[in-house]
């Protein structure tokens, strides 16, 4: 990874369905290496579903935007074509490509299939609630659009091992399918919510089945190979039996080399979990902060009523940071999706300021923010300030960081600087009134004036003899004090 890097998750929910994302994308492309982007991670570029699927409604891994399937040959974001010329584009300015992968499931089989199965209690997917019995379940998948181009393998219900439908009768449930060797994965290789939580939704891939196993190993080493992209976004991991996650990750890196970059979508709060996946992982893989993401919306949402001083407790960023994804929001979190938990606007500053200006952590802007959420409540972009901040980041957060995380309601930090980048920064944030925070930024700018980069304190902090500054933030808000060039 670069130094600083920062990954941009180039999409959100709302993006249209008018097939020209990849062409938008590679228009990008030099403006994103510009403002400090080193990584974007790629929306779902399988078909799905239909053109208006986001990308998890999986149907076709192969189908790039190629074949004529599910009504379209484009994806939601285009063809195949434009998807690989903007992956050239973005290479073009040394800016690694991570494409999300889903693997826990697969929507809109071609054919149904009848099979032994039986309900289960969607709160204890361990105890069953009905007996075995014959369902008809949409578990054939042909691909007649791809006549076998690339790969001759079709699924059938002995390769998955649950479903939510039952096209005989129209009724919902959690339908775990029986037969020899089948099953949910055992209870120590997903996560135990819901007693056991491989089904999460569609037709639940079965990577207990040696068939899927290889099947799937082929395809990611030719989706790598077609498309040049630089590393996997996991999609659901804690669904997933782990350890198939881990002969992946090794096949991968095998393959492509140990720089083959890979994060994984464990979506829990409790630090526990996500620590003991790492290790169960044997730290093979980065994951993404969702401790932190959900501090910073509590933090939002509490206003002053929140302690600053534990913003960063229990996070993966404080606690193996190596491994930290950190991120503000994504397409899961926003308004309206099934894991909404959106911080809110007035605290976005603050909130990339603490994943953009910190020592740790590989930081990842959301689309969303940076461009606009559309749909039917659009929310406004805040572009101007994340600029502001990659800046910062991209020149001046470097070197050794001393912390002031000792108010509830005014928190800061310094960066000292580096050879390569010897000016550093301080930051002051505040979720209540005005405050200030005296900080350390080094004997050598004794004297010298800092001023607030962003503009929200129009104060003159001169430093004293000693290297420390009486550093000023306004009421709900965040100052990043750099050294005055015109000293």
């Amino acid at each position: 990874m670069t130094e600083n890097g920062v990954m941009m998750q180039y999409f959100e929910w709302h993006i249209e369905d008018d097939g020209k994302h990849w062409q938008r994308l590679k228009a990008d492309a030099k403006h994103l290496k510009e403002i400090g982007i080193t990584g974007v991670w790629i929306p779902p570029c399988f078909k799905g579903t239909g053109s208006n699927d986001v990308g998890y409604g999986i149907y076709d891994v192969y189908d790039l935007g190629e074949f004529d399937q599910k009504g379209t040959v484009r994806t939601k974001y285009g063809t195949k074509e434009e998807l690989k010329a903007a992956i050239d584009e973005l290479h073009k300015y040394d800016i690694q490509v991570y494409a999300d992968i889903v693997l826990n499931h697969k929507a809109g089989a071609d054919e149904t299939e009848r099979f032994m199965a039986r309900e289960v209690d969607p709160e204890n997917r361990n105890q069953p609630v009905s007996d075995p019995y014959e369902i008809e379940g949409w578990t054939k998948f042909t691909f007649p659009g791809r006549n076998g181009a690339y790969s001759p393998f079709q699924w059938s219900w002995v390769h998955f091992s649950g479903i939510d439908y039952n096209q005989e009768n129209g009724k919902k449930a959690i339908y775990r399918i029986e037969g020899e060797n089948k099953g949910w994965a055992e209870d120590d290789k997903v996560n135990n919510e819901h007693g056991n939580y491989d089904y999460l939704m569609y037709a639940d891939i079965d990577y207990a089945h040696p068939e899927v196993v290889e099947e799937t190993k082929k395809w990611a080493e030719w989706f790598v190979n077609e498309t040049g992209v630089d590393g996997f976004r996991l999609d659901a991991v804690k669904h997933i039996n782990e350890d198939f996650i881990y002969d992946l990750i090794e096949t991968m890196r095998e393959t492509f080399g140990e720089q083959f970059f890979v994060v994984g979508e464990y979506w829990d709060a409790d630090y526990s979990e996500v620590e003991g996946y790492l290790e169960d992982q044997n730290f093979n893989l980065g994951l993404v902060d969702v401790g932190l993401h959900t501090n910073l919306e509590q933090a939002s949402k509490s206003g002053d009523e929140y302690d600053l001083c534990q913003l960063f407790d229990a996070t993966l960023m404080k606690k193996n940071a190596s491994y930290a994804v950190t991120f503000v929001d994504n397409h899961d979190s926003q308004p309206g999706q099934s894991l909404e938990s959106y911080v809110e606007p007035w605290f976005k500053p603050m909130a990339y300021g603490a994943i953009l200006l910190r020592e740790k952590g590989y930081p990842c802007v959301f689309y969303g923010d940076y461009y606009g959420i559309k749909g039917e409540n659009p929310i406004e972009p805040q572009k101007e300030m994340i600029d502001s901040l990659l800046y910062v980041r991209t020149h001046y957060a470097y070197g050794e960081q001393k912390d002031y995380l000792d108010h509830p309601n005014c928190i800061g930090w310094t960066r000292l600087g580096n050879e390569a980048h010897p000016d550093g920064c301080a930051i002051v944030i505040s979720n209540g009134e005005a405050g200030y925070k005296e900080m350390y930024v080094g004997e050598k700018y004794a004297g010298q004036s800092f001023n607030d980069y962003l503009g929200n304190n129009e104060e003159t902090v001169t430093i004293d003899d000693q290297g420390i500054g009486r550093f000023l933030v306004s009421p709900g808000s965040i100052s990043v004090w750099l050294k005055d060039d015109k000293d």
